[in-house]
């Protein structure tokens, strides 16, 4: 005769209660917690607005009347007029300053992001003798900075009859670029798996074709981080304008805004208004371009 036995009930799990400095919910947190988080945001918000005063009192100073910049310099928006951005506009000549800065900047970043994103493949992808050695050479150029040789740089351009060209300049900008965009662009070509390039070899694809539809549609956005760092840079570059362009045919907004100030010392709204000229393409770039930035800078950050 054979007996069956019933299962045992299941046993509840003993309950826990929380021990000291832990949270008794899901929804409750340490008082010590949460003052430190306070803390720390208050202190955050404190550094913004310490960040952002003088950009929004450069805005407001731009927009108000001269009669009211005299009046009440450090009143934010208490009156409206377009008369300094005419003046800083058709005094200052800040017009051709806009689009010599554009000739400047546009062509240099083009130019290293497609240098760079090519070295960077190279020296991720192709195996050759002296790969490291010449990588390390490249890099090298981020450790040297450019006081040390702006001045032979400059007879050396004057010498090739480039100095004072848009070209010469463009040059310039280009090369101080190069050395963080290849090791930029190498951090995103190394994590890559290999599986990628050896399914498009045995399918008969060239090395140009692995590169260019298969490698670079997938560190796109490594190169637009790197579009718009190099972008921002060159746009805010004063030194190399300033050496390179002595005739002020070309000049740019930096030495041209620079050049405004020296004759308009008292002059508080047309300044602010040629800051905000200065400073707006920028603006508009980073926060249409914000997404992006960031996405590739954490993706670099992360493969590197």
């Amino acid at each position: 005769m054979t007996t069956t036995q019933t299962p045992a009930p299941p046993v509840a799990p003993p309950i826990r209660k929380p021990g000291r400095g832990q949270s008794a919910g899901p929804n409750r947190m340490p008082p010590k917690r949460r003052a430190w988080l306070t803390g720390k945001h208050l202190l955050l918000i404190v550094l913004s607005l310490l960040t952002l005063f003088p950009v929004i009192l450069t805005i407001s100073t731009a927009l108000k009347t001269p009669q009211d910049v005299r009046v009440n310099p450090f009143g934010l928006f208490s009156s409206f007029s377009l008369e300094n951005t005419v003046t800083a506009w058709t005094v200052g000549n800040f017009g051709d300053y806009v689009a010599n800065s554009f000739l400047l900047s546009v062509p240099s970043t083009v130019l290293v992001v497609i240098l760079s994103t090519m070295a960077g493949y190279t020296f991720a992808r192709l195996p050759f003798p002296g790969r490291s050695f010449a990588f390390y050479l490249v890099v090298l150029g981020l450790l040297v900075p450019f006081f040390t040789y702006m001045i032979p740089l400059y007879f050396q351009l004057r010498s090739m009859a480039l100095l004072d060209t848009l070209v010469g300049t463009v040059l310039v900008l280009t090369t101080t670029g190069l050395s963080f965009g290849t090791f930029f662009m190498r951090a995103f070509f190394s994590d890559l798996p290999t599986e990628l390039e050896q399914a498009a070899r045995i399918d008969g694809a060239s090395e140009w074709q692995i590169f260019v539809k298969v490698m670079l549609p997938l560190v796109s956005s490594g190169a637009g981080a790197l579009a718009v760092f190099t972008f921002l840079q060159n746009w805010n570059n004063f030194l190399v304008p300033l050496l390179y362009l002595p005739g002020g045919d070309f000049r740019p907004l930096t030495t041209g805004l620079y050049l405004f100030v020296g004759g308009r010392s008292l002059d508080i709204g047309p300044l602010a208004a040629g800051t905000l000229i200065t400073i707006l393409p920028i603006i508009v770039l980073f926060l249409a371009m914000q997404k992006q930035v960031t996405e590739g800078f954490l993706s670099g950050a992360v493969k590197g």
